[in-house]
This record gives structure tokens, C-alpha cells and sequence, in this order.
């Protein structure tokens, strides 16, 4: 009796706390829902601005009037498309980045050590539609990997996170150890495309043991955001040497071009 009653106590304490002094959004500052264990409200997950239909059905990346002549439903294939090498299938973003709440959110994640962003991240990310064959083929998620200097800086890797986030709800197990980062890489964020293409040349690797595993698999890279894809075709150029036959690349955000 004793020890129901002071699970009760606790309890009961927890919710009059949550009564008296509810979560503030990390972003906004306002007052997040009762119940939610994300660190933002939903009027800021809701106001990440989301790439536009119409979309390329193997990018994602929204359409233009030129891309889409006397608007036939079955468009051209987009300049986007030309950053990516021919074995990427597809690529999925859920919003655009650096600006307003989706930038705020990946901010949050990556650089101030809120890992709870991660679980909702993903669940936009889930929610993304894909190519019947994608969905259908999917083997395993493979998050990029952090320097193991930047990952003991931070304590995390964000990409892990958003992996292992959304692995259950694929249904796909997430392959951590496959893929090694064997050079440090200065950040790629104020480098022009040229210099983010030299920044990542050789930098990953498939590590020893995993050709098996890889072997004829459609393997889907997670990170948390996408600019020029340089970063992420390194690392599906490196699958690819390893065994995989082809790759897919998902993120919460997507930089514009």
C-alpha cells in the first residue's frame, strides 16, 4: 500500500506541476500542449514551411512552371536532380532550411543539446511519401556519420537519432556501424558547393565486415539536413563500393538552391 501510494503521490505531484508550470516551445517561448513530450508547441512544428507540390518523384524538390509543361502530370526531370549521381533512387526533405521554425528546430537538435526534437523530426520524416519501389525495397537506415571528434564535442549524433527515431515506424533496422568517417572534415556550412564537393571527397568508407550486409541492398542515408547533397553522395558513393546496389537519401530539411 505503502509504495502505490507514493507512486500515486509522485503522480500527482507530476501533474500538478505540469499544471501550474507547462513547458515553454524552445522556439516560440509559448506554452507547449498538455501531454506532449516535444520540446516546441504544435503551431511551430505546423509553421515549418514544407516543400511544395508539385514535386519531382525522385528528389523531391518542387516543380517550376518550366518543369511542368502545359501542366502535363507527368513533369520533366529537375535541375535538382542533376546534383545526384545515377545510383540515388530517390530523396525526401520535409522542410525548407535555415529560415523560419524548420531551421529553429534543426538548430535546436544539432547545436543546443535538444535530443527530443529528434522524435518529432522523424515523425514528419515518416510521414513523407515515396516511390512504390523505394518503400517496397528499403533494407536498412544508414545515418551519415560525425567526425568522433565532433560526436565527443556534442555527445550525439544527430543523424543517429533521427534514424533510430524513425526506424520503428519503417520498420527497417538502422545500420550505425557500417559506414566510417576516416577524415575530419572541416563544417560544410559556409564552404561554396566546390569546396563542400573537396571538403567530403574521400572522407567515408564502409567498414570491415559489411559486405555481406550490403550486398545487393537498397540502403536509405539519414541526415538532418540536405544543401548540395555533396555530403550525402560521399556517402553513397562509399555504400556503393561496398556492395549496395542502390541508396535513398531522407532529411528534415532541405537548403534552397
Amino acid at each position: 500500500m505503502d509504495a502505490r501510494a507514493g507512486s500515486l503521490g509522485t503522480a500527482c505531484v507530476d501533474a500538478l506541476a505540469a499544471f501550474l508550470l507547462p513547458i515553454h516551445c524552445v522556439v516560440c517561448g509559448g506554452a507547449v500542449e498538455r501531454g506532449s513530450r516535444s520540446p516546441a508547441c504544435g503551431a511551430c512544428w505546423a509553421r515549418a514551411t514544407r516543400l511544395r507540390w508539385p514535386q519531382c518523384d525522385r528528389c523531391g524538390h518542387p516543380l517550376t512552371v518550366r518543369d511542368v509543361p502545359n501542366g502535363s502530370p507527368d513533369p520533366r526531370r529537375c535541375r535538382w536532380c542533376d546534383l545526384l549521381p545515377p545510383h540515388v533512387r530517390a530523396v525526401r526533405s520535409v522542410c525548407w532550411v535555415p529560415e523560419g521554425t524548420g531551421g529553429a528546430i534543426v538548430h535546436a537538435l544539432k547545436y543546443d543539446g535538444w535530443t527530443a526534437f529528434a522524435e518529432g523530426m522523424a515523425r514528419c520524416m515518416a510521414a513523407l511519401a515515396w516511390p512504390r519501389d523505394v518503400v517496397d525495397e528499403r533494407t536498412a537506415l544508414v545515418p551519415v556519420p560525425l567526425a568522433t571528434e565532433r560526436a565527443r564535442e556534442r555527445g550525439y549524433n544527430q543523424s543517429a537519432l533521427l534514424a533510430r527515431a524513425l526506424a520503428p515506424v519503417w520498420a527497417c533496422p538502422v545500420w550505425e556501424d557500417v559506414l566510417v568517417r576516416v577524415v575530419h572534415t572541416e563544417s560544410q556550412t559556409r564552404l561554396t558547393p566546390g569546396e563542400r564537393l573537396r571538403n567530403v571527397a574521400g572522407a567515408f568508407r564502409t567498414a570491415h565486415g559489411t559486405a555481406r550486409a550490403l550486398r545487393g541492398a537498397h540502403v536509405v542515408l539519414v541526415d538532418d539536413v540536405v544543401t548540395t547533397a555533396a555530403t550525402l553522395n560521399a556517402c553513397a558513393a562509399a555504400l556503393i563500393s561496398g556492395g549496395a546496389r542502390i541508396v535513398s537519401y531522407v532529411t528534415f530539411g532541405r537548403a534552397r538552391s
